[in-house]
Parts: structure tokens; C-alpha cells; sequence
């Protein structure tokens, strides 16, 4: 039997199980955190904060070259594997224009609501050079960020971070009037309310720990714009789609992660009434399926 992760992307460098010795010599403290399971493979507790932060931190300085990565306990902490998956669709839908996978600064992403991680625009410059600019509405996060940049000085010219003042826009205020960007993503707040992401949060946590849990533990934290808003993912992406039609002529390809995919049917629909090109690909993100939904407007 295949230990290979084939639900990831063939170009995802997580397909092989964590090779924890190599983890281990990037970030020693991973140790504590790393036992031999019923099977007999080698593993971390996964509904442990720490042991998934210390993860991330080994995975993205063994394979990207991303130091002292960190952050504060209360944001969210996002599945490497998954967050990289997203990065490598955009890379595929981004061949159309080519033969090849087009790379360097010439290449142009915005990442919305980038938060305390960093994670898109890291992995998206590691793995293709692409000039990355971050935004969140969160100053906190964004410092977070910044500190992230500071310790990789390398990666300064290549990384800018903007604040969007306004938590009712998504573009404006970010895409200036002379912009140009090759692709935006996103990976929306999922919820609607804070009752409902605390619930969803033990969910979670209940099937990790396969057991009672009736408090949410931080590895599902998360400051409240990186987790709901009102109306939900729904509200969120239909306010993302009218407005990035006021951009239309400024960016070659809008993108974004839908969750629900009951959600897709209301999506399209609004797509077409703008007359979008829009494409639906599939993909693993962590434990659970999703898809990214990519739209673009074609000028007639």
C-alpha cells in the first residue's frame, strides 16, 4: 500500500509521510511532540497548539527556507500541505497563458487576508518566485507578519504587506488605480457567526481527540477575520465577486476557496450574470475537500 498523499497536488512537495528526523534537525523542540502511534508510524498529536506549530515551523524551514516562522497562540495555524495544494492550482491556472509554469517577479499575486502566517505568499514565492502582496484588515496580524519578513530579510523585496482599513471592501482600497495583478486568493472566513465557528471548533477537535471536547483548543484559533463574518463564507465571496468587477481590467484572474459547495450554485449564478469565465477545480485541503473557484472577465 501507497504511503503517498495522493489527494495532493502531484507538485505538492508534502505527498510523502513527515520525515520527522529531517523535521527534527530544523527545529529541535519538535521532539517533545513526536511518538509512535498504533500503527507504528511516527506522528504528533495533532489537536496539540504547539505540536502543530512547531510542525509548520520545521515544514516551512526544511522545504521553503523560511525562518524562525511564528505566531501568537490566539491566530489561526494553517495545514501546510493543504495551504501549499492552493498555490499550485493558481500555478496550473496560470499555464493557460503558457506553455509553462510562468515564474518570477513578473508574476504578480494578492493574497487576501493573508493574517499572522503568511502562509500563501511564502510558499507562492519559495515555490515560483512570484512577487506576493499581502492584505488583512487585522493590524496585529499584519505586524506578525512583518516580523515573519524581518527574519527572512531575503524575502523583503519580494513580500509587501497592506492594511485594508475598511472591513466592508475587499479590493478597494488595496488595488490601486495604476495596479496590475496576475492572480488574487483568498481563504475566506468560513463562518457566520462566533457562536458558530466555536462550534465548529470542537467539532473539530472532537475528531481529532476521537473523545468528549467541550472546549476549542487553540490549533483551531483564530482572530474573528480570519474565522466568520457576517453572512458567512456565502456573504463573504458574493461581495468578493461585485467587487472584483470594478477591477476587471486589473487583474488576469480572481480566485478563492469555497468551503460549502452548496455555496457554488449562488456563486456561479452570479458569475454569469456578469458574463465571467469561471472554472471549479477540486482539491484537499487538510482532513476535509474543497475546491477553489477561479474567475476571470473577458474583454469583448
Amino acid at each position: 500500500m501507497s504511503t503517498e498523499k495522493s489527494s495532493l497536488h502531484t507538485r505538492n512537495l508534502h505527498r510523502n509521510p513527515y520525515d520527522f528526523d529531517q523535521l527534527i534537525s530544523c527545529v529541535p523542540e519538535l521532539k517533545h511532540y513526536v511518538f509512535v502511534n498504533a500503527y507504528q508510524t511516527r506522528t504528533i498529536n495533532f489537536s496539540l497548539p504547539q505540536a502543530v506549530k512547531l510542525l509548520n515551523k520545521a515544514l516551512l524551514e526544511y522545504f521553503y527556507n523560511i525562518k524562525d516562522w511564528d505566531i501568537p497562540d490566539a491566530n489561526l495555524c494553517p495545514p501546510i500541505p493543504g495551504r501549499a495544494d492552493y498555490v499550485h492550482y493558481i500555478a496550473d491556472l496560470l499555464t493557460e497563458q503558457s506553455a509553462t509554469i510562468p515564474t518570477g517577479t513578473s508574476i504578480k499575486g494578492l493574497d487576501i487576508g493573508t493574517g499572522a502566517n503568511l502562509v500563501y505568499p511564502l510558499i507562492a514565492h519559495a515555490s515560483y518566485g512570484w512577487e506576493m502582496y499581502g492584505t488583512d484588515i487585522n493590524e496585529a496580524s499584519l505586524k506578525n507578519a512583518r516580523e515573519i519578513l524581518d527574519r527572512n530579510p531575503a524575502l523583503v523585496p519580494a513580500i509587501r504587506l497592506k492594511q485594508q482599513p475598511d472591513s466592508n471592501h475587499i479590493f478597494t482600497n488595496i488595488i490601486g488605480p495604476d495596479d496590475q495583478f496576475t492572480f488574487t486568493m483568498c481563504n475566506p472566513p468560513f463562518h457566520d457567526s462566533e457562536e458558530s465557528a466555536m462550534k465548529g471548533n470542537i467539532r473539530k477537535t472532537k475528531n481529532l481527540k476521537k473523545g468528549k471536547q467541550k472546549q476549542p483548543l487553540l490549533n483551531f484559533g483564530g482572530q474573528q477575520s480570519e474565522l466568520w463574518c457576517e453572512g458567512g463564507e456565502i456573504a463573504f465571496i458574493t461581495n468578493m465577486i461585485n467587487e472584483s468587477y470594478l477591477y476587471r481590467t486589473q487583474v488576469l484572474w480572481f480566485t478563492c476557496l469555497v468551503s460549502k459547495k452548496d455555496n457554488l450554485p449562488k456563486l456561479t449564478t452570479l458569475l454569469k450574470k456578469y458574463n465571467a469565465d469561471y472554472k471549479i477545480v477540486d482539491m484537499a485541503q487538510g482532513q476535509k475537500v474543497s475546491r477553489m473557484l477561479a474567475w476571470r472577465f473577458v474583454q469583448k
